[in-house]
């Protein structure tokens, strides 16, 4: 039978109620797991099935995302569908380990709340608007893309949040050409920089981007409820168009510059990340040496 312990634990601001059972400890924490893209790089595999299902050593990604997020203690996730969405949802259902019903949920089981976009394609900052309903009054919950495979160790990355931190990212020292800028003392978010066409954004006109240090995003994060009240503010104030049934297009990093104008939002570095990107084709094969080596 279960246990219920109360333990400090820095998931919000006072303490978190954790299950523990014989093998999986199963902390207070949601995620959402960003399912809906076109997986257009992945063609022709995404002609006949969405970037999700794309299977790495004969199990699809989502699954992969899923289950390390599982073992890391979370058994409640979002899920926003919209290409190839019946074949998401036939997946979901097919699965013995996932329920779609609070009442089904048991210690062996994980509830995922499908975020349905089949209407509209709402982008990384609209899902999270779009499925406000899922996460607010949850604390803090993490976003995980689906194409992203690492070794972060998810319950150290929220160990790290901030008290005060809206939104926290897991980013790192990696090679690449779109850089995150943060204030080199704090870890605050101060902007973005592309090396490759020389673009950049700074949340304050009196910031040097040649003086941030610039990290690589992971695209794990961690975000306090919060957000999407704040998201709908963002929305208005940039007179985003809105369908009330359908939702708003924005992206997630449009509204992260916005937000750290005004609010905390943090990196937080993980030394020797491993992560692979499986947004392309040249990408599955490495896929499957990490899926091995870390099995």
């Amino acid at each position: 039978m279960s246990q219920f312990l109360v333990l400090p634990y820095f998931l919000f601001h006072s303490f978190c109620i954790i299950f523990v059972t014989e093998s999986i400890i199963c902390i207070c924490m949601k995620a959402m797991i960003f399912a809906a893209g076109l997986g257009t790089r992945l063609k022709p595999l995404t002609d006949t099935l969405p970037k999700a299902l794309v299977p790495v050593c004969e199990r699809p990604l989502i699954e992969h995302v899923a289950r390390k997020l599982f073992a890391s203690g979370i058994n409640e996730a979002v899920v926003n569908i919209h290409y190839f969405a019946d074949k998401v949802e036939e997946w979901v259902n097919s699965q013995d380990w996932i329920v779609t019903s609070l009442d089904e949920l048991s210690d062996r089981k994980m509830l995922f709340e499908i975020s349905d976009e089949r209407e509209l394609l709402l982008e990384t900052g609209g899902a999270v608007l779009h499925a406000r309903r899922y996460l607010e009054g949850c604390g803090r919950f993490l976003i995980h893309n689906v194409d992203i495979l690492s070794n972060c160790d998810i319950r150290w990355f929220e160990s790290q949040v901030n008290d005060d931190a809206l939104a926290t990212l897991l980013v790192s020292e990696r090679d690449t050409t779109r850089f995150l800028l943060f204030n080199p003392d704090t870890l605050r978010l101060v902007g973005w920089m592309n090396t490759d066409s020389g673009d950049y954004h700074v949340t304050s006109p009196e910031i040097d981007p040649k003086e941030c240090r610039a990290l690589a995003f992971s695209g794990i994060h961690i975000l306090s409820d919060k957000v999407p009240a704040l998201m709908q503010e963002y929305v208005k104030e940039r007179g985003l168009p809105v369908d009330e049934v359908k939702g708003t297009r924005f992206p997630i990093m449009s509204f992260y510059m916005w937000l750290a104008a005004k609010y905390p939002v943090y990196g937080v570095v993980a030394g020797n990340l491993e992560f692979i990107d499986v947004g392309k084709l040249d990408a599955l094969k490495p896929a499957e040496e990490f899926v091995k080596k870390n099995s």
